[in-house]
């Protein structure tokens, strides 16, 4: 089959992979119809893997149709419409029952293309261990779009929101307006936050926030006027989208006292944390890991009922062999690059 190879820093090719094989009777074998480009995925194209040994697929957001399944899967048949979680569990454990398969008790969270032990997602054809958990069908009511928006970027952005105690009447600030940033300007305000700001360097990224209904603010500036704004009080809450030490002293900044920051920027590697500040404003910090499936019914909920749209961050739609330009358009932010959608 054909899907994206990772061959090093910035060398992603539309290549040859090995077909997807099932070794359980557990697994499914899902065609894919759509996938999508993660901001974490560029941890990866920017080198974050040493060069494979072996053609490796990467990506972790897919939806697609069913076309194989093992002779242990109950729930699943060919030709049904799925998302796939970008992260799988067991499906039998107890944390998975609740929907942490990032605590799963039994062989662990993996990920799709990031851990080497799951190809990736942007793909032809996709490997699904414990097909009857980790292939969610599509619900009636949710188009494909949002269905893939679903699988990773959305969860992670709720996650985010959910973990710095936005509710009624809150004052957020989403540092980062990525497609995540702006799906958690979203999700705050379905949460109920009152006002949210929208903080990014870039003039466009800003502008769609403002659309979204945020206060855009440069970082530069986003101390001061929120300062002012709030007679000196700051903010309830922030959500660190971008994962680096600036971003995250700045949310941190940003809130006041007995307020929460909540950091889902997966790049960050070493911050030297600001202890005392955190003490003195009585603070709640916290590193939030998305785990899809925690979160799926309440969203699939929102969605259908239209009080969220992800798919308005989606900026592009290309074929999966042009994933290779979609990457590099993605990494440079070219041509107002937001959501990057690939199709089969």
């Amino acid at each position: 089959m054909k899907g994206l190879a990772f061959h090093g820093a910035a060398d992603v090719r539309y290549d040859d992979l090995a077909d997807p094989k099932p070794s359980e009777s557990t697994d499914v074998v899902v065609r894919m119809r759509l996938c999508s480009i993660c901001g974490s995925d560029l941890h990866i194209y920017h080198g974050g893997l040493a060069p494979p040994r072996r053609l490796f697929g990467i990506g972790h957001e897919a939806i697609g149709e069913v076309v194989e399944v093992g002779c242990g899967v109950k729930r699943l048949k060919p030709g049904d419409q799925v998302m796939l979680p970008g992260s799988t569990g067991c499906g039998n454990c107890k944390y998975c029952a609740i929907g942490l398969v990032n605590s799963c008790e039994r062989g662990g969270m993996r990920v799709y293309g990031i851990g080497r032990e799951l190809e990736g997602c942007q793909a032809e054809a996709i490997l699904v261990p414990n097909g009857d958990f980790n292939a969610v069908p599509i619900p009636e009511g949710v188009s494909d779009e949002q269905a893939l928006l679903l699988t990773d970027s959305l969860p992670t952005a709720y996650t985010g929101c959910v973990n710095a105690d936005i509710g009624p009447g809150k004052s957020v600030a989403i540092v980062g307006l990525g497609p995540i940033g702006l799906n958690a300007v979203e999700c705050a305000f379905a949460l109920g936050a009152e006002r949210v700001y929208g903080v990014d360097r870039l003039p466009e990224r800003r502008e769609a926030a403002r659309a979204f209904g945020a206060i855009p603010l440069e970082p530069a500036t986003a101390l001061e006027a929120i300062t002012e704004a709030t007679g000196g009080r700051l903010l309830d809450a922030a959500v660190e989208v971008v994962g680096a030490a600036a971003t995250t002293a700045l949310a941190i900044d940003l809130v006041g006292k007995q307020g929460t920051v909540s950091v889902i920027g997966a790049g960050l590697v070493s911050f030297e944390f600001p202890i005392q500040a955190v003490f003195r404003k009585a603070m709640t910090f916290r590193a939030s890991v998305c785990s899809v499936q925690r979160h799926l019914p309440a969203l699939v909920s929102l969605v259908q009922q239209g009080k969220l749209r992800p798919e308005r961050v989606i900026s592009h739609r290309m074929r999966l062999s042009d994933g290779a330009d979609a990457y590099r358009k993605f990494d440079k932010r070219e041509d107002g690059a937001l959501k990057m959608v690939l199709t089969a």
